[in-house]
């Protein structure tokens, strides 16, 4: 039988003792501020109307094993100096990943110069000095920055251990893609000519496996591959490494004996962990860049309805180690907690400085993108877990995969690749692949009928499981 909606997800628990620490970073907050002030100084002296710049150093970790053996350790070091310079509505930019005095006043006149010969852009500029993050604004803390000292025996370790796992889990197991350990961290500070001051550090760590199931005697013709992960700003709150490779090896296992469908129209339920995508073309169809060129399938809709009534989508860029929280946005903009989706209507676009320019209206904090967005639903239950959503499905397709980039955000058609399971009387009955879903992301927005209690957060997008209460399935 397929996995069952009772396999629960891996809880958090500490990975591990950290041995000794990974090389911290080789420039301090001062020196960045130095460099930005440095880089503001020399583009005021050649004579910039207004200047924006910003530097950066990223510093970090990755291990990868496969099949009980060691394959890479990969250390990164980054460093980047940005300057912006403005001559008017002319704009130029320049970096460089060299601090030397000299090589900052080439990457400044760089700039000035490229600013000097390019046409004039009614929208260019900084943002608005009323917009910008300034003060007690610019220096809120989050808790985002969670340096994990481990040195790359002990990542090794969590991945061999992990992956270990994944493999012990059941003999169908087979092989393995590998498994990897991933400890990052940066920091950045950022200025401009019209006050703006900020900066901080953050860091993102990860544990992740793939393995294979194949089924003894069957030549190969049957082998199924999945993964499963966990990405944190803290290792503390890594789930557990062994935890991690028995998830990835039950949904490998889930997938053996997989059959093809009949083309049919029928209900289709996202996995909690793809459903944020929908999210994201959401996202997509109401951000500045698509607005302002008109390649947008929700033109026009601020005040309008573009999800279901019941659905709400908030977001909160202030949330404490959110992956998408941020005090300011790329731009040095305020960023404010927000209802983007109220009871279906639409409230608000995603605009940085430009964009709203070209609109006609006013930054939103976006220049970079969204921050920590959560779709939910008024018709939610805390026990509609994934059995309730098999069970509100009854008959139709329960997705765990995607495959392909088939989203139209011009024209709204959507038609992607999928794997899951066909169900019947609201339980899995058997894996299915080797189909494609089609539909209109405008209906499937206003189609969606319920949001599961199972909550899933998938970079800096949280909701449940969410049922589509019609899609195309293309198959034999």
């Amino acid at each position: 039988m397929p996995r069952t909606a009772s396999v629960s997800r891996p809880s958090s628990a500490p990975a591990s003792a950290p041995a000794e620490p990974v090389r911290g970073f080789a420039f301090d907050r001062k020196t960045f501020e130095r460099l930005v002030d440095e880089a503001l100084a020399h583009a005021r002296k050649l004579g910039a109307s207004d200047a924006a710049a910003e530097v950066s150093e990223a510093v970090g970790l990755s291990v990868s094993v496969r099949k009980g053996e060691l394959e890479n350790v990969e250390r990164n070091r980054d460093k980047s100096l940005g300057i912006t310079v403005y001559l008017g509505q002319r704009r130029g930019n320049a970096s460089t990943s060299d601090f030397s005095p000299e090589a900052l006043r080439r990457t400044v006149q760089a700039a000035y110069d490229i600013a000097r010969f390019t046409a004039e852009d009614p929208a260019a500029g900084l943002p608005d000095e009323q917009d910008l993050a300034l003060g007690e604004a610019a220096t809120l803390d989050l808790d985002l920055f969670h340096p994990w000292a481990v040195t790359a025996e002990a990542a090794a370790e969590l991945a061999l251990r992990c992956e270990a796992a994944a493999l012990a889990t059941d003999r169908r197991i087979t092989n393995s893609e590998g498994a990897g350990v991933s400890a990052q961290q940066s920091h950045f500070f950022a200025a401009n000519s019209r006050g703006f001051r900020g900066g901080y550090a953050s860091s993102r760590h990860a544990l992740s496996v793939a393995p294979i199931a194949s089924l003894p005697g069957r030549g190969g013709d049957d082998m199924q591959r999945d993964a499963w992960y966990s990405s944190q700003r803290s290792a503390d709150a890594l789930a557990a490494p062994e935890a991690v490779g028995r998830y990835a090896a039950e949904r490998a296992l889930s997938r053996l004996k997989s059959r093809k469908l009949r083309t049919c129209e029928v209900p289709v339920l996202f996995e909690s962990t793809l459903a944020t995508g929908l999210i994201g073309s959401l996202v997509g169809a109401v951000s500045g860049g698509s607005l302002y060129r008109k390649a947008s399938f929700l033109l026009d809709s601020l005040g309008q309805p573009v999800m279901a009534d019941h659905l709400d989508l908030f977001e909160d860029p202030h949330l404490v180690r959110g992956k998408g929280s941020a005090p300011f946005d790329d731009e040095g903009v305020v960023t404010r907690a927000r209802h983007v989706v109220q009871a279906g209507v639409l409230q608000g676009y995603f605009l940085s400085s430009y964009s709203a320019r070209k609109l006609g209206l006013r930054t939103t904090g976006h220049a970079g993108g969204s921050q920590n967005l959560t779709l939910s639903s008024r018709l939610t239950a805390p026990t509609d877990d994934l059995d309730a959503m098999l069970r509100k499905l009854d008959r139709g397709l329960f997705v765990i995969e995607l495959m392909g980039q088939g989203v139209n955000t011009v024209t709204g058609d959507y038609s992607r690749g999928a794997a899951g399971f066909w169900v019947e009387g609201g339980r899995l009955r058997y894996p299915v692949h080797e189909i494609t879903i089609a539909g209109n992301l405008r209906d499937m927005l206003r189609g969606i009928v319920a949001v599961g209690a199972d909550a899933y957060t998938s970079g800096s997008r949280t909701t449940g499981s969410v049922l589509v209460d019609r899609m195309k399935v293309a198959g034999n």
